[in-house]
């Protein structure tokens, strides 16, 4: 092990505030401003250039030192400016994006040695031990970054939604609901199976199992417990906590564009619930969701699927 500061130039960011930032509605213009947040890479906001100062490059690593997820830590990949308490690390050798996640995740894993509003990270955070480069794990260095985003939909144009036009379908009208048979998986070993839990990131995985995968893809998953009512597609064959999700199989012809679609639809229903209120499985099968529908009253799929495909963005899925 070696310290942070042995691997990393580290310094704070601008510490600037939103409020006092003009906020831009492009998507493709100014600068990316980072808080605080756990989510969404940190990134709050696009702004214009602020005087005189110059943004960071990309390719820097942002590590929140305050806020409710201590040490939530990002590669950021465009110019960017920060809030408060944020430290910025510039490696001081030559490091992949993969060896930069990977670095990410070891000071994430240091979160235990800190609170908010009480033992924040701001004074200790510099000697933080991490796994010294020579002791990365291999398979880190097989993987390869996905290319970057393109905007480009996959079709087009935009398909606008007449929500006044849509009729109301119980969930079990539409899928089967059943209750994973899986053991807890908390501590198996790691493998390459995801693991489904009620978790609202990551598609709800939040770990990679070393067992048979025991549900089918082009399936979706929603937490009972935990993210009441974090709902998802599932592209690929995975397993599933009992007690936190249940299972989703359609009683129609879905795809990953459908289902997307659906996932979201759903979880408009996630007011209604939370850890006090779970959403168990018969309050699942009566729960009515509206969809678009065809001239005879059944569900359009194929609109939901057009308009999914006519998203900024749809080309990546």
């Amino acid at each position: 092990m070696i310290r942070l500061h042995e691997l990393f130039d580290i310094h704070y960011g601008n510490q600037f505030d939103l409020s006092k930032m003009e906020i831009l509605s492009g998507v493709d213009e100014g600068v990316d401003f980072i808080c605080r947040s756990s989510q969404n890479n940190g990134f709050i906001a696009k702004v214009a250039p602020f005087k005189e100062t110059e943004p960071f490059e990309p390719g820097l690593i942002t590590v929140t030192l305050g806020g409710t997820y201590l040490l939530s830590s990002f590669v950021q990949p465009r110019p960017f400016y920060t809030a408060q308490n944020i430290k910025i690390l510039r490696p001081k050798i030559n490091l992949s994006i993969e060896e930069k996640l990977y670095y990410c995740a070891a000071i994430e894993k240091n979160r235990f040695r800190y609170h908010s509003h009480g033992r924040e990270a701001n004074v200790t955070f510099d000697g933080i031990p991490v796994p010294a480069p020579k002791d990365i794990p291999q398979y880190i260095k097989k993987y390869t970054m996905m290319s970057p985003f393109q905007k480009k939909p996959l079709t087009g144009p935009k398909v606008v939604l007449e929500t006044q036009k849509w009729k109301w379908f119980s969930l079990s009208e539409l899928f089967d609901i059943v209750t994973s048979k899986d053991s807890n998986f908390i501590s198996s070993e790691q493998g390459d199976v995801p693991y489904v839990s009620s978790s609202q990131l990551n598609n709800g995985v939040s770990g990679f199992v070393n067992e048979e995968p025991s549900h089918s893809a082009n399936t979706l998953t929603i937490a009972r417990n935990g993210s009441v009512a974090s709902t998802f597609y599932q592209p690929v064959e995975y397993c599933a906590s009992p007690d936190d999700v249940r299972i989703l199989c359609p009683k129609f012809k879905m795809n990953q564009y459908s289902g997307l679609f659906l996932a979201v639809i759903i979880e408009k229903e996630k007011y209604r619930y939370d850890y006090g209120r779970k959403f168990g499985t018969k309050r699942m099968k009566e729960t009515l969701i509206k969809l678009p529908v065809k001239p005879d009253g059944s569900p359009d799929w194929q609109f939901m699927e057009h308009y999914i495909k006519s998203l900024p963005y749809s080309g990546n899925l």
